[in-house]
């Protein structure tokens, strides 16, 4: 057994509320039929739709970032296609396609509020495709924060509460500022590299929004119990509602060996080791009420709350496990890309469901 495995199996004992989001073969309650450019397909719910944000290249250059993996079947990465003046025609297109469809929006990809401009347009789309049929259970946003930063930030955060946002998950890897600095290497000229102004965006955030702050553990970060224990006690100081710790994810062997493949090697702290020590360190676990645990279809976590009312999660996923459930024909993750591919997965090129290029009605290859 993993070491993984046997957390896993500890913690289903030690917790009464297990949530299994990968839905049963079985169970047509958790799957949702679809016609769309010629194939008939199953959506396992719930799902999440992705328009995948490159409009401008990340205003962070972190060196774990996902985004610069580079799958060996990846043609053009997702990072570096930029959106064409039909983008958001081809977007409205897609989600035509999509109506019906429980949905919940996950904006992700580079850093969706570095392009006010876009994002705005984005979230006019999307209110759009909600009034013509799409049902939507959740809607966030996935953020570095540098946006709400700079002169359009209070416009973004007026925009992102009409919206409904359900949440902001707000990145942020370490609680000092230099340290932070070091792992995700804001560019030049960006005021949120500073901490005073990351803090003040945390607070005006916090008071309109719902807002979760992400670290990834790694090390020269978040590392250690006294690690976790401290950047707690800063998250509750700053305004979150909730703190997310997350691992760098598990590759497998579908990955090229780049720079970013050899950081998240050498600098992986492994979730488990670290989730025992806290669960037995005296500040943490014995304060902490255990509230679920989750089991995605690649991805688990646990929930817990502290007694001052701040939850806490520990996650980590299997890029692995990932892969084969998209390799499986049935569809886990709907993503629009910049070239104006809807595809069920990461890659653009591949698992492709509906190319907006392509005119309609005309047969898709």
């Amino acid at each position: 057994m993993t070491d993984e495995a046997a957390l896993l199996h500890s913690l289903r004992g030690r917790v009464a509320n297990i949530i299994r989001r990968a839905p049963e073969a079985q169970d047509a309650s958790r799957w949702h039929p679809l016609h769309l450019a010629g194939r008939d397909l199953r959506l396992a719910l719930p799902i999440t739709f992705t328009p995948y944000a490159s409009a401008r290249p990340c205003s962070a250059r972190c060196a774990f970032c996902s985004e610069n993996l580079r799958p060996t079947r990846t043609l053009t990465p997702a990072a570096l296609l930029r959106p064409e003046p039909d983008y958001f025609a081809g977007l409205a297109r897609a989600l035509r396609a999509l109506r019906g469809v429980p949905l919940s929006w996950s904006l992700s990809g580079l850093e969706n509020s570095d392009d006010s401009a876009w994002l705005l347009q984005l979230l006019s789309v999307l209110q759009a495709a909600e009034q013509n049929g799409i049902p939507v259970q959740e809607r966030v946003l996935y953020s570095n924060g540098s946006g709400f930063a700079l002169v359009p930030g209070p416009v973004l955060l007026d925009a992102l509460q009409r919206f409904g946002l359900s949440w902001v998950e707000l990145s942020r890897h370490h609680h000092q500022g230099a340290a932070n600095q070091a792992i995700m290497r804001f560019r030049p000229g960006q005021p949120i590299t500073r901490q005073p102004c990351f803090e003040q965006v945390v607070q005006q955030l916090a008071a309109r929004l719902p807002l979760r702050l992400v670290c990834l553990l790694q090390q020269g970060g978040i590392a250690s119990p006294d690690g976790v224990a401290d950047y707690l006690a800063w998250a509750a100081h700053c305004g979150a509602g909730t703190v997310i710790f997350r691992e760098f994810s598990r590759l497998d062997r579908d990955y090229r060996d780049n720079g970013t493949a050899r950081y998240l090697a050498s600098a992986r702290v492994p979730m488990a080791p670290l989730l025992r020590a806290c669960l037995d360190d005296p500040r943490l676990g014995p304060r902490w009420q255990l509230c679920s645990l989750t089991e995605g279809y690649y991805f688990q976590n646990l929930r817990v709350r502290t007694p001052e009312g701040l939850e806490v999660v520990f996650e980590w996923s299997d890029y692995g496990a990932m892969h084969e459930r998209h390799a499986s024909g049935e569809v886990y993750k709907l993503v629009y890309f910049a070239n104006g591919q809807l595809c069920a997965g990461w890659d653009p090129g591949h698992d492709v469901l509906l190319d907006t290029r392509i005119p309609e009605g005309a047969p898709h290859g």
